[in-house]
């Protein structure tokens, strides 16, 4: 920090160590001699004259501080707005707690809106934004945003590219959630782990979705020397699976991952009971929706992140309670956002935020948080979930 900000021009105060806790109050000061302050101010006698120097010197300071401005940038029109809603009510609420101001701008979730919105924020001269739901607006605004040295934590953006191509467009772009490719990627990581010694299959929709699921974990379980004892396509949304479930048995799968819709695996579930196949079915976070008339089969299997209020500090829950907000979809991400924005700042003094965010541990409300090099999480988000009859419950030893 420059030596003007640490009151250099009164000997007695100077830039705190990295060891020393500064006074405060918009400056990185250590008084370092109060002997020396009082030769400075006349040789006063009074030490209670000594200590309304020092209150007017923290005040001065005080009026001198900046206030930590973050951007929240969400689709607050359109047919997104129920989610950008969601965004602000927890970014508003965390700027309530930690005491910081936000500038709010609709991104419309379109191109056009993000660009706006980023333009906004530079004009408000924000120290960092959060949100962005939608690849149109945030594509468009991290040109201007990286110009302007804005860095951005997206709490909803999954597209592979935006952090992958980070070494090429150089966006400080930070994810607060998962990438588009961590959900298919832990399918394969936790199955082959958890069915190295069982009889499984291996079956898809033949949507985009289905199809890349099993694919990604048909490749995991042959690096693993793994080989399933059945791979097919099956026809969606059928009244029953009675068929398909008849060759699962034959040839002998106990265990079956279905790359589909919940319905149609809990559909799979019951008629395999039905059978007596004795078979367990794993799906994706696809199984978050509740299934129609057809409930999941016990012992049904998901691989999800898990709902984030299940997880959530509990006193942060309370203030949602008492604000009357259902801590739900992006608000407890938002709030979180605020949290690590605020810790980054705090932890700057000097140094740029992207150096800041990258490869620092932030306690946030929904858990400890950590960024890679690339911006991505460095832990995948996704848990093995299993069916108790009733709900999903985390799998024991996971």
């Amino acid at each position: 920090m420059p030596q003007a900000k640490c009151l250099a021009h009164i000997p007695e105060f100077a830039c705190c160590t990295k060891a020393e806790q500064p006074l405060g109050l918009g400056g990185n000061w250590c008084l370092r001699d109060v002997a020396g302050l009082e030769e400075h101010f006349g040789r006063m006698r009074s030490r209670a004259t000594i200590s309304a120097a020092l209150a007017w010197l923290l005040l001065a300071g005080a009026a001198n501080a900046q206030t930590l401005t973050i951007g929240v940038a969400a689709p607050l029109s359109g047919p997104s707005a129920i989610l950008g809603k969601q965004v602000e009510a927890g970014a508003g609420l965390a700027a309530e707690a930690n005491g910081v101001e936000l500038k709010t701008v609709d991104d419309a979730c379109t191109a056009d809106g993000g660009a706006a919105a980023a333009r906004d924020f530079v004009a408000a001269k924000v120290n960092i934004v959060v949100g962005f739901l939608c690849t149109d607006a945030i594509e468009a605004a991290m040109p201007i945003l990286k110009d302007a040295n804005i860095p951005v934590i997206t709490v909803g953006v999954r597209t592979e590219s935006l952090t992958d191509r980070r070494a090429k467009t150089g966006w400080p772009v930070y994810r607060l959630g998962p990438r588009g490719d961590d959900e298919r990627n832990a399918v394969a990581s936790s199955l082959t782990r958890l069915w190295q010694n069982e009889l499984f299959a291996i079956i898809d929709d033949g949507t985009i979705y289905g199809r890349e699921m099993a694919e990604t974990f048909r490749a995991a379980a042959e690096q693993a020397a793994l080989k399933p004892v059945f791979v097919d396509t099956f026809r969606p949304q059928l009244d029953n699976q009675i068929g398909l479930i008849g060759r699962l048995k034959k040839a002998g799968a106990t265990h079956v991952f279905a790359g589909g819709d919940g319905d149609d695996i809990a559909i799979m579930g019951r008629d395999a009971a039905q059978l007596q196949a004795g078979i367990v079915f794993a799906g994706g976070e696809n199984l978050r929706t509740p299934p129609g008339e057809v409930p999941y089969a016990m012992g049904t299997l998901m691989i999800a992140p898990p709902e984030w209020a299940d997880v959530a500090d509990p006193k942060v829950l309370e203030s949602f309670a008492a604000q009357k907000i259902v801590p739900d979809g992006y608000t407890l991400p938002a709030y979180a956002a605020i949290e690590i924005a605020k810790a980054a700042s705090a932890l700057s003094s000097g140094t740029p935020l992207t150096e800041v965010l990258t490869g620092h541990d932030f306690t946030t409300a929904i858990g400890p948080i950590r960024f890679d090099a690339k911006g991505d999480l460095s832990q995948s988000p996704y848990r093995v979930f299993r069916f108790d009859g009733t709900r999903f419950v985390p799998l024991e030893g996971n």
